[in-house]
């Protein structure tokens, strides 16, 4: 069983530490304000899949589940048209242009948005790359 007084405390502990407000807080996760603050105050009835969209803004989860192996994404979907759905449910299309490692694995991606991607190749312009980490991929598809 989970300890809520803990988990609350974490939140609370990571939010600050970030210097985000539960506002932005609720922003960056998708979630309402109503939850974080109910979050934040350890109610014990939450949704797990909302719990988990903040957690995975701190790099943490509560529901196991499988993670994509990176190497496989490399391999099939890198410098491809790709479309990545992301665990706090936003949709991306674009294409995968590099990797950030961390101790020899693949922690995050470099990506370019669709609509940027060929002012990217006519650029490289670094300002077009969003970096997004591995863990808050929920699926990968070449489009």
């Amino acid at each position: 069983m989970i300890n809520t007084h803990y988990l609350s405390n974490f939140v609370r502990h990571s939010r600050s530490n970030l210097g985000l407000t539960q506002v932005e807080l609720a922003e960056r996760a998708g979630v309402g304000l109503r939850f974080i603050r109910e979050l934040e105050q350890g109610k014990t009835t939450l949704r797990m899949d909302k719990v988990n969209q903040v957690l995975s803004l701190f790099g943490y989860g509560l529901i196991p589940g499988k993670e994509l192996d990176p190497f496989d994404v490399y391999e099939k979907n890198f410098n491809q048209n790709v479309r990545i759905s992301l665990k706090n449910k936003s949709i991306w299309d674009g294409f995968i242009t590099g990797t950030i490692k961390e101790g020899g694995i693949i922690s995050a991606w470099q990506f370019v948005k669709k609509n940027d991607i060929i002012k990217y190749q006519q650029t490289k312009d670094v300002q077009l790359i969003t970096t997004i980490p591995h863990h808050e991929i929920e699926r990968i598809v070449n489009i």
